[in-house]
């Protein structure tokens, strides 16, 4: 496999050299340090306010990053303190959890990811960063690659879902989007998280224990980091969590076996929030001190706000146990990431002017409409109900319709509520004059009070539909949102089980952070339609889909369960040695195993016909390559996007392997009647598998193709590998 992309120069590389030849001990660790600027780790107890004291460190050349602010007069302040009363003059490196959106929020990256878009991603990306720069932040805590199955687990929202190619590709789009460059070189770094294994976490329970084996870790965990670094990403955020008993801040295994040796990355290895001060809490250092050694020989470069770095290492370093060498090492790496970025050349931030601030926001605002509507996942169209005519009655109803904070979803603190599109404001806009709308919120999103159903009801038997949003507030989703259940919260199940019989037809949006397990809904809805939260032009990109002014052509990149009992639930299961029926086989005798909707599945307005697939050979030899195409055909009467997936099994290896595996999409937009090839090239290594001896290689033998819809459905064919 290819190694990291290769950014440090020589000339990048000398000039740091330089700066650390300046630098006494104290200096150097401070570049390794790096504080919340909203939060005082420093000395808790003083009276003195946690910003003053801060400043004070820097002046003293004992901060090389700062985060959680935003501004660019603050961040000016700072980088001009730095310059003007500072020996070595190295400007702080700005850094902000940018995850999905800045200012203008953008779908959570769930919802992009339903998409099956990674160039929209690369955009909204690109979009993000400009406008997290504009505001002094040059760092971004971003993208999110933990490949995560447990629904449960809110940070899902931040995922880009169950399978690792779908979030490899993400991966590569995000970090190249994210990484701007202005035409002087790079501008903004991002940062993946959290390397590694954070989205495993045992019963979906937020900072939980993570033990898996290596081959799952290499399988399915690693690709997408691996791919981020080899796109070139300029740092990786190390996670709380530990694996198989040592916590990542502390695994030397993951941070310089395979990150650094096996992987040739040259980039900084940032800790995660106060992930130090937790190795004492995990119980594996029974000091300060010997979490700072302990995270600092394993590869950690940069301390995330606990403060115990610049506490430590100097004394360490003079003690003999940390060799200054590492020290080196590491800030090095610190001081190339801020060349790179043009950081000592121009320290401070050029603010845009008004003209060009609002030209700006106008187009990253028709971006975020844009990906809006593309995350949208139609799962459910009987009659069709949808789409919704212009001209009808219709009720909004439900605790989300006229929210503007909650379609925001989580990590969106830099976004303003009153700029969000609510649903109901956006089926009015889009609706127009021709059309009556009645409103009722029916219930609160997490109570148990039905005082509002009377109205609600009233509102449905008087309309010729009802549209009812529902789902997840902004709280429910997102770091340490961990749920058991994942049904509608309070009374959203009656409202909806109490306006469905008023006999009208009902179309659901859902509006939440993960796949929620609602099979009752069903029988009740008419249409159901996956909204997940997705920013400030949610109610115009909810609408666009309802009316029909855009086709829903979103695939869910997770899958859907029927009860939380199924959990963890994921496509890229394996056999059992047991039988595929009977009383001895892997079921359970209260539910199916199956899922409410599999990885990959959506819905459209039109409706796309598969051919037979064709292949260029029956049997790939040495370095030859197999082409497998398929005719996808638009049989209805609108233009729609389908996203054609391709997936193998290797029907018998060395170790056992996936029932099915995703390895190319290729998502097409056909017109009424048009028609399209759709061709994969599949090589050896989309074949490749980790052997019993943990080699990466293409086995000999026969292997199972699919080119389908999503990941149940789809006709196959037979080819095999040749020594």
């Amino acid at each position: 496999m290819s190694q990291a992309k290769k950014w440090l120069t020589p000339e990048i590389a000398s000039q740091a050299q330089q700066l650390l030849l300046g630098m006494s001990l104290e200096e150097k660790v401070g570049q390794m340090t790096q504080y919340d600027w909203g939060f005082n780790p420093i000395n808790p107890e003083t009276g003195v306010s946690q910003r003053d004291l801060l400043v004070e460190e820097i002046r003293q050349g004992r901060v090389g990053s700062i985060f959680n602010l935003s501004g660019a007069e603050e961040a000016n302040e700072l980088q001009r303190l730095i310059q003007e009363q500072t020996a070595q003059r190295i400007p702080l490196l700005i850094g902000r959890d940018v995850i999905h959106g800045y200012k203008t929020v953008f779908p959570i990256p769930l919802a992009q990811a339903s998409a099956w878009n990674p160039e929209l991603a690369r955009r909204t990306s690109e979009a993000a960063s400009r406008e997290a720069l504009s505001d002094g932040v040059a760092w971004v805590f971003a993208p999110m690659i933990d490949v995560s199955r447990d629904p449960r687990w809110g940070r899902i929202a931040e995922s880009i879902g169950e399978d690792p190619l779908l979030t490899s590709k993400y991966a590569k789009a995000w970090v190249e989007g994210s990484q701007i460059d202005d035409g002087a070189g790079l501008a903004t770094a991002s940062c993946p998280k959290h390397y590694a294994g954070y989205g495993l976490a045992e019963a979906g329970r937020d900072y939980n224990t993570v033990d898996l084996s290596d081959r799952v870790l290499r399988e399915v965990i690693l690709p997408p980091f691996r791919e981020a670094v080899e796109s070139g990403a300029l740092s990786i955020m190390a996670s709380f969590n530990e694996i198989n008993g040592i916590p990542v801040c502390a695994n030397g295994y993951l941070l310089n076996t395979i990150l650094r040796d096996e992987w040739g990355f040259e980039g900084i290895v940032a800790s995660d929030y106060n992930a130090l001060h937790e190795l004492i809490v995990h119980g594996v250092a029974g000091s300060e001190e010997e979490a700072t050694e302990r995270s600092v020989l394993a590869g950690c470069d940069m301390d995330m706000h606990s403060g115990f770095y610049i506490k430590h290492l100097p004394t360490l370093v003079r003690e003999g146990r940390v060799p200054e060498s590492r020290i080196d090492e590491a800030v090095l790496r610190i001081l190339a990431v801020k060349i790179k970025l043009g950081l000592l050349e121009q320290p401070y931030v050029t603010v845009p002017s008004a003209e060009e601030a609002a030209a700006a926001r106008a187009s990253f605002t028709a971006l975020a409409r844009e990906a809006g509507r593309e995350s949208i996942v139609l799962l459910r169209n009987e009659g069709p109900v949808l789409p919704l005519s212009k001209t009808s009655s219709i009720a909004v109803i439900g605790p989300l319709a006229e929210s503007r904070k909650d379609p925001l979803g989580c990590w969106s603190f830099d976004g303003n509520p009153d700029e969000v599109v609510s649903l109901l404001e956006g089926v009015r806009q889009a609706a127009g004059a021709g059309a009556s709308i009645a409103y009722a919120e029916g219930c609160a999103i997490d109570g148990d009070s039905e005082e509002g159903f009377a109205a609600a009801l009233e509102a449905a038997r008087a309309a010729d539909v009802v549209v009812l949003a529902l789902g997840e507030s902004q709280e429910m989703s997102g770091e340490s949102r961990s749920r058991t259940s994942l049904d509608l919260p309070g009374a959203q199940r009656r409202l909806v089980e109490a306006v469905a019989a008023a006999g009208k037809p009902v179309i659901a949006v859902l509006l939440s952070g993960r796949p929620l397990a609602l099979p009752w809904l069903e029988p009740l809805a008419d249409a159901i339609v996956q909204a997940w939260h997705l920013g400030v032009q949610s109610g115009n990109a909810i609408a666009d889909v309802l009316f029909g002014d855009y086709n829903p052509g979103g695939r869910l990149p997770a899958t859907f369960p029927h009860n939380v009992g199924q959990v963890p639930i994921y496509y890229y299961r394996k056999k059992t040695g047991r039988p595929p029926a009977g009383v001895y086989s892997s079921y359970y005798i209260d539910s199916t195993t199956e899922p409410l909707y599999p990885f990959g599945y959506g819905l459209s307005y039109t409706q796309f016909e598969y051919g037979s697939i064709s292949a260029s050979s029956q049997a790939i030899q040495g370095d030859e390559q197999l082409t497998v195409s398929v005719t996808v055909t638009n049989a209805g009467d609108r233009a729609g996007e389908e996203v054609v997936q391709c997936y193998i099994r290797d029907e018998v290896a060395s170790v056992t392997q996936p029932l099915k595996k995703l390895i190319h999409f290729s998502k097409v937009h056909l017109e009424p009647g048009q028609s399209a090839e759709v061709a994969f090239i599949v090589r050896k290594q989309d074949l490749a598998i980790i052997d019993q001896h943990m080699n990466l290689t293409a086995e000999p033998g026969d292997f199972t193709l699919w080119i389908g819809p999503n990941a149940s459905e789809g006709e196959s064919i037979s080819f095999a590998v040749r020594a």
